[in-house]
């Protein structure tokens, strides 16, 4: 059975019926998108500039009150992550190694995904050693060693430690680190200065023992043997034999 074609549509007309209809939400969109973008561009505008006057105040930033002050003006700009470790720093200069290692903590606890954390875990562990606490001082390095192993600063925790265990007499302990530091960073820095220490910590061995009795002499230091006395010379043929002396005669 044949079936009947479809009506015409005008499609002038069907897409003036759609515009009439949804006019107020297509233009609404438009102009809340319109806002977002310029939102979103003032933002960005007020944040490289918020990030640039941080950078030049942290630049021209000489001291601890000067680090604080792009600290509290800049809080969430990656200058005042900078600031947080040079304000340790100076803190240390001036040998104030709690107020340093505060510091350091918060900027831990801050920026836990910071590139420097590393860095500034090994720094707590120096102002530790510096306050005498060096058992504290050893379990940081330990953990940086363990848990940032592929980080620049794990085979200086590890060198770190073998000045700690000198310090307490475990030189076996020591002279192993120095074997691990020269086993997974052979191409570091401080493979040189592992291989120092450990000639220094390797126990000495001989392979043939001394000989009993006297203290031995170097060959060159020996004294030389005792001269034989001269000979006289033979006589010419043809002279007389020597006489004896005479007998002394008796009274």
């Amino acid at each position: 059975m044949p079936t009947a074609p479809p009506p015409s549509r005008d499609v002038a007309i069907e897409t003036r019926v759609f515009w009439e209809r949804f006019k107020k939400p297509i233009i609404a969109a438009l102009l809340i998108a319109l806002l977002a973008v310029i939102a979103f561009t003032a933002y960005r505008f007020y944040l490289d500039r918020r990030t640039a006057a941080a950078s030049g105040l942290l630049a021209s930033a000489k001291s601890a009150q000067e680090y604080q002050q792009v600290i509290d003006g800049y809080p969430s700009t990656p200058a005042a992550a900078d600031a947080y470790l040079l304000l340790a720093e100076a803190q240390r200069n001036e040998k104030k190694f709690a107020e340093a290692n505060t510091t350091l903590q918060t900027f831990i606890t801050k920026y836990p995904q910071h590139e420097l954390v590393s860095t500034a875990r090994i720094a707590m562990a120096a102002n530790l050693e510096s306050m005498g606490k060096a058992d504290e001082a050893l379990t940081i390095y330990q953990q940086v060693a363990s848990t940032y192993p592929n980080s620049f600063n794990a085979p200086m925790a590890l060198l770190s430690q073998v000045y700690i265990l000198k310090a307490k007499n475990r030189n076996e302990d020591a002279r192993k680190i120095c074997e691990t530091v020269l086993t997974q960073y052979r191409t570091s820095f401080w493979a040189g200065e592992a291989m120092q220490q450990l000639r220094i910590l390797k126990p000495i061995t001989s392979s043939t023992p001394a000989p009993a009795g006297g203290p031995t002499v170097p060959p060159m230091l020996a004294a030389p043997p005792a001269a034989a006395p001269p000979q006289a010379p033979p006589p010419p043929q043809g002279a007389p034999a020597p006489k004896a002396p005479p007998a002394p005669k008796k009274p």
